[in-house]
């Protein structure tokens, strides 16, 4: 017997929003000017740091990979997270000015979602200031209520591609993986969200689209809209049934389920 479609679970940065190269690269950047620092993440180089999930761990990548003369501080915890703490207030303002607008298709399939009584969660390992900021800068601030679960940041030990944080979703809503749906962008994501089981729609971006997402459901370029047309990359074509965009009636043939 079929379980019907109840959820849908959101990764944020990458697929909420394109918000990695100029959002939180720019952030950082900022940060590290602010605390007299000469590092500068450029897009390439950043591309190979988003390998690593979490701001925190990031830096502690950089600096073991890329930057290995840098003298670390005998507070070096403290250091990353004052660090850390900066980018954040650098990233929200940058939301506040408008530069970091949802991906397209975005804010239609969330009120279709609603509109249809899915219920709605957010699984992602940046910080829940992040996603706040987020959502009330594009969507208002109403919109946090719209999200029954919102799991961020360090609320698990584990970050993806551990499957930790869609696990907790999980069972925050109190659903088994059969009864959602995820949506990612990256392969760490994929592979977190297929570890906790779910079926899963991938919307790519310029840094992600060459990841294996031979595990996705549906990949996309974007969700799309009547007049910008979405892109199937890979996986269940015919969920779409012609349409030019993912809909909720789409995620219900993908899902399988009524």
């Amino acid at each position: 017997m079929n379980i019907p479609l109840q959820a849908l679970l959101f990764d944020v940065d990458g697929t909420l929003a394109d918000t990695e190269r100029d959002g939180h690269r720019v952030a950082f950047n900022l940060a590290f000017r602010e605390a007299g620092l000469d590092w500068d993440w450029d897009v390439p180089l950043y591309g190979e740091l988003l390998s690593v999930t979490g701001g925190k761990e990031r830096i502690r990548h950089y600096l073991a990979h890329f930057n290995t003369e840098f003298e670390a501080p005998a507070d070096f915890d403290d250091f990353i997270a004052d660090l850390h703490r900066a980018k954040t207030t650098h990233y929200t303002a940058l939301l506040a000015e408008g530069r970091i607008p949802l991906r397209s298709g975005v804010a239609r399939l969330l009120g279709e979602a609603r509109e249809a009584g899915l219920r709605l969660a957010i699984a992602t390992t940046t910080t829940p200031a992040n996603v706040a900021a987020l959502l009330n800068h594009t969507l208002g601030p109403e919109s946090l209520e719209w999200f029954e679960v919102i799991a961020a940041g360090d609320i698990v030990p584990a970050k993806k591609p551990a499957p930790d944080i869609y696990e907790y979703t999980l069972q925050e809503l109190d659903l088994p993986p059969a009864a959602c749906l995820a949506f990612e962008d990256s392969g760490n994501g994929i592979l977190a969200s297929r570890g906790a089981g779910l079926k899963t729609v991938v919307t790519v971006n310029a840094y992600t689209r060459g990841h294996d997402f031979s595990e996705a459901a549906l990949v996309l370029d974007q969700f799309g809209e009547p007049d910008l047309p979405c892109r199937v990359l890979g996986g269940e074509v015919a969920a779409l049934n012609g349409s030019p965009y993912l809909d909720i009636h789409g995620l219900r043939r993908l899902h399988g389920g009524r």
